[in-house]
């Protein structure tokens, strides 16, 4: 498990919602990787790792030294995109859907100080609006170049505020919750193969349609619905956001252990794109971890 000395700093509410808020200082450690792999001639993955903050420091006050005591937070946003459409230029749609957070995430509603359930809703709502936009800007920009026509792109977001986190999803890419002892899909594929299987139909006869996608941002899609998820981590567990590229071809054991045997979250995520590399890399790669710490 990685050092968390060198890591970022957080605040983080330590409990669940209560009336009286209880904040510490978090450190999260991040590292990314995306790789074009051995087959792609481009790579229409996406990914990234926003940080944003604010501090309160009181200049000047008669009251004693301490009482209005000095406090910087930070909250972290990690996104992924596949981008899909091949000559139909994916990697404009995934660059497209991050580009479009970006510019909004300055307007978004500020972190509250406690997530509680109505500030926890408030920020959903806020983020499948950007999803929705997301969408319709695609697809406006599709119908305004012809040669973009089906693009589109799978989403998968995290917003961490402390070791409260916010995953919003769609697509085929995966977000993954990881402790010392297991690790958890947290999101559902969006493809026909995963309908199949919700239906009862063994896995094994629905590999053919394990990349049909059900639910994106953009391409033929009229509609897209956002699958959320709200989880209070516990110190030292990690998070990870990957492209099918690497889940196709690692499983989330081998995911496990890697994270496990790896001094910290870039050695994690290079050794984990070196693996998919092994096996054919046959897609773009792509994977972002945080493992998330207290400070002492």
């Amino acid at each position: 498990m990685p050092d968390l000395d060198n890591s970022l700093d957080q605040t983080e509410q330590e409990s669940p919602p209560s009336d009286e808020a209880t904040s510490m200082v978090v450190r999260v450690q991040i590292g990314a990787a995306s790789h074009v792999g051995k087959v792609r001639q481009n790579n229409e993955d996406q990914y990234a790792v926003i940080r944003r903050r604010r501090s309160r420091e009181a200049l000047m006050t008669s009251l004693p030294n301490g009482v209005l005591f000095e406090n910087e937070e930070e909250a972290y946003i990690l996104l992924v995109a596949d981008g899909m459409g091949g000559a139909a230029f994916g990697e404009v749609a995934s660059e497209l859907a991050l580009r479009t957070i970006w510019e909004l995430e300055a307007s978004m509603a500020s972190w509250p100080d406690k997530v509680d359930d109505n500030s926890a809703n408030r920020l959903l709502e806020d983020v499948d609006d950007v999803v929705q936009l997301i969408h319709r800007r695609i697809r406006q920009r599709a119908s305004q170049q012809p040669e973009l026509v089906g693009m589109g792109t799978t989403l998968t977001a995290v917003i961490s505020i402390g070791l409260d986190v916010f995953v919003v999803h769609v697509g085929d890419s995966r977000a993954y919750h990881v402790d010392q002892d297991q690790i958890q899909q947290i999101t559902r594929d969006h493809t026909l193969a995963q309908q199949l299987v919700d239906a009862g139909i063994d896995a094994s006869r629905t590999q053919a349609f394990q990349h049909v996608l059900t639910n994106c941002l953009g391409a033929d899609a009229r509609q897209v619905t956002s699958e959320v998820h709200h989880l209070l981590l516990n110190r030292g567990d990690y998070l990870v956001l990957c492209t099918d590229g690497l889940s196709d071809l690692v499983s989330a054991d081998e995911i496990h252990s890697v994270i496990a045997d790896s001094e910290d979250s870039q050695q994690a995520c290079d050794r984990l794109v070196d693996l998919a590399l092994e096996r054919g890399g046959k897609d773009n790669i792509t994977v972002v971890i945080a493992c998330f710490g207290t400070a002492e």
